[in-house]
């Protein structure tokens, strides 16, 4: 039988995985601007926009009617 991932597992590797993400961005961001204070200021605004932008997309998904199936109706 197969493992089942708990839900503190897949938390954790969410964090982790956006840690590793904006880590990368600093370093990006490092390489391109060659300013530790600019790098530093966009390896901190990047997960913060991230989160706002991932917020709307969810909500703006949550009134869009496509794919979506309305179970039926069911008489007891």
């Amino acid at each position: 039988m197969a493992d089942v991932e708990s839900h503190l597992r897949s938390i954790a590797k969410a964090l982790s995985y956006r840690f590793v993400g904006t880590v990368a961005t600093f370093f990006v961001a490092l390489i391109v601007t060659r300013k530790m204070d600019l790098a530093l200021q966009i390896g901190i605004a990047e997960p913060v926009i991230k989160l706002a932008v991932f917020y709307g997309h969810e909500r703006l998904w949550g009134v869009i009617k496509f794919g979506r199936k309305t179970p039926p109706d069911y008489e007891i």
